[in-house]
């Protein structure tokens, strides 16, 4: 399973997906239905906008106060919300919090079902279907693939995310973050945190990997 986050630079040829996407693009343009610069404005939505970095301020919001992690863990759209996050009605998002015996992860076995607003656009390997049938039978597996080694007294849940209901992680604070303000703290909280293939950690263990 391949693990590549990188997604700025596609030196290599387009994957299958990705050359229709492009071929559906084309086709679009050329038959008037969309222009070039409507895909450029949805993109850089998606990218500046909207993406994992909304879902990092609610993380950081959460782990400085305690209410709002409450309101947070009983009602996720509207604790959203109080942020300025728009979160779409009819869908729900449940937030589940990691605890030092207990971790979450989130996977959609069916498609790919995903917190977009919140997230962003998922990653093409949550989206993978090895990723969606492996995560759900061996999880520990699966999250070694991705440099996280659990304990075994630690749980592992496995959240499986459907049209109605979407799942994120609320990641354990690291340790040495006492102090931080919101926007440091949110720096340090990934995508990859907030579905639970990873943990958030400090500049220094960062860069002793």
């Amino acid at each position: 399973m391949s693990h590549d986050h990188d997604h700025d630079h596609h030196p290599e040829a387009p994957s299958p997906v990705e050359a229709r996407a492009l071929a559906l693009e084309s086709l679009l343009v050329e038959k008037g239905l969309l222009t070039s610069e409507e895909v450029d404005r949805i993109v850089s939505m998606y990218e500046h906008d909207i993406g994992p970095m909304l879902g990092a301020r609610v993380v950081a919001r959460a782990w400085v106060d305690g209410p709002y992690k409450e309101r947070l863990l009983a009602d996720g759209p509207a604790a959203v919300k109080e942020l300025g996050i728009s979160y779409p009605d009819g869908t729900q998002l449940v937030v589940v919090e990691n605890q030092p015996e207990v971790h979450n992860v989130i996977v959609c076995t069916l498609c790919s079902c995903y917190p977009w607003p919140v997230l962003g656009l998922p990653p093409t390997w949550y989206k993978s279907p090895p990723y969606r049938s492996r995560m759900v039978r061996e999880p520990r597996t699966v999250l070694e693939e991705f440099d996280l080694t659990l304990p075994d007294e630690v749980a592992v849940n496995v959240w499986d995310s459907s049209s109605d209901v979407r799942y994120m992680v609320l990641p354990q604070r690291p340790q040495g973050t006492e102090g931080w303000t919101e926007e440091q703290l949110a720096g340090i909280v990934t995508r990859d945190c907030m579905i639970g293939v990873a943990r958030p950690r400090i500049p220094a263990e960062s860069g002793a990997r």
